[in-house]
């Protein structure tokens, strides 16, 4: 049997969530051996939104050749990708003390989110097509 190839969009975002893994199960051995578990809300959203989301989104835009290279998927990623980026070290400063990076946290949610409105555009009129 031969392999599948994954490329497009779908090889980026499987990428950054593989990046996103290692660095939330980073984060978390370092709480769990400095018993400092102040970053768990960061560790949440590193792993959820950074390796989780971007992950299934990898996965549909695989199932999904043609979308796999459309210019809104690749919009989409880089949106979705760079916001969770912002978002998650905006939260390792904020929750380590910095509280002025707190809009930096907000402008990379408000960015995870639309990119996750563009994603439901493309998936949800995708999957509901008649």
């Amino acid at each position: 049997m031969g392999e599948m190839i994954m490329n497009g969009v779908a090889r980026l975002f499987i990428t950054a969530a593989v990046l996103f893994a290692i660095a939330g199960m980073v984060l978390g051995l370092y709480m769990a051996i400095s018993g400092d578990h102040g970053q768990h809300v960061t560790h949440a959203h590193i792993m959820l939104a950074g390796w989780v989301s971007l992950a299934l989104m990898g996965f549909f835009y695989h199932n999904f050749p043609t979308l796999n290279v459309s210019s809104m998927a690749k919009a989409q990623f880089w949106i979705t990708t760079l916001s969770a980026v912002l978002m998650s070290v905006s939260l390792l400063f904020l929750y380590g003390g910095y509280p002025a990076v707190e809009p930096g946290a907000a402008i990379g949610s408000i960015g995870f989110l639309l990119g996750m409105l563009i994603f439901a555009y493309i998936a949800l009129g995708t999957i509901w097509r008649s």
